[in-house]
């Protein structure tokens, strides 16, 4: 498995606080099967201001350190960069990060507050040639009913969409499990990965996530989202070449889309 979105770099932002935190995610990471991890910290003028330099000389000093563990864990950079208005300007001069050097990038809406120009923000990184990777929507305080529907309408335009493996199986609490079950039900979810910050309370775990999506939208497609679609942002394939989640494939996949929807219902229901 490849884990696009994780914490580990020691003491540049809220994730691991040290070297031995770092490889101490870097060890549960393999035990878990993830062979490659991208080291994305935040991005967060005023808050977190790494830069892409930065971030790519502490991936490098934070491999060597791996390697001397003899962890077989490969890493790579990216950052979890917060949706400000010179983001594109940012991916451009190379100032903000995408991942592994791709057009892909892992783009956070504010936690807290509803963002204002979000679908603007989107189409312009389109537009620019970048393919923005919506991280951890279901963990918003602010989604419900009528925002969830931006983020269909960001999918359906070109975004994607990554879910947080923790929130699928409910270690973030039932309002994104929650709404990570919809998201999965209605066929939308591109990516899971970690978001891990530590060992303990937040770990780098990414199976846990894969099995508990399969009832959602099949094996073949959980596997797609922890393996198959990662794979493809490394290599910087097209997005066009890429196999999509049900709900945004050609019609025979709209119409398994549909079904997995009325599953997730069913099953919300028969809890409750």
């Amino acid at each position: 498995m490849i884990d696009l979105h994780c914490h580990m770099l020691p003491g540049i932002d809220d994730g691991a606080p040290d070297l031995h935190t770092a490889l101490e995610m870097a060890k549960i990471a393999v035990r878990d099967g993830i062979r490659m991890t991208a080291c994305t910290p935040h991005i967060y003028p005023g808050l977190y201001d790494n830069t892409g330099a930065q971030i790519m000389q502490e991936v490098q000093a934070l491999r060597t350190r791996i390697q001397e563990a003899d962890i077989p864990l490969e890493i790579t950079y990216g950052a979890d960069i917060q949706l400000v208005p010179e983001l594109v300007h940012g991916l451009r001069s190379g100032h903000m990060p995408t991942l592994h050097g791709t057009r892909y990038f892992l783009f956070e809406p504010p936690h807290h507050m509803v963002p204002v120009g979000f679908s603007r923000l989107i189409f312009d990184l389109l537009a620019s040639g970048y393919q923005p990777v919506i991280t951890h929507p279901e963990r918003l305080t602010w989604l419900d009913d009528e925002h969830y529907g931006w983020f269909v309408d960001a999918a359906r335009s070109g975004a994607w969409i990554q879910l947080t493996a923790g929130a699928v199986t409910g270690r973030f609490g039932p309002h994104p499990k929650y709404w990570s079950q919809k998201f999965l039900g209605d066929g939308l979810v591109h990516i899971l990965a970690t978001d891990a910050h530590d060992p303990e309370h937040r770990p780098p775990l990414l199976a846990e996530g894969r099995t508990a999506a399969e009832p959602y939208i099949g094996a073949d497609e959980a596997e797609l989202l922890v393996t198959g679609r990662p794979q493809a942002v490394i290599e910087n394939r097209e997005p066009r070449e890429i196999p999509p989640p049900p709900a945004l494939g050609p019609n025979e996949n709209r119409s398994n889309a549909v079904k997995f929807r009325k599953g997730w219902f069913t099953r919300l229901l028969s809890r409750g």
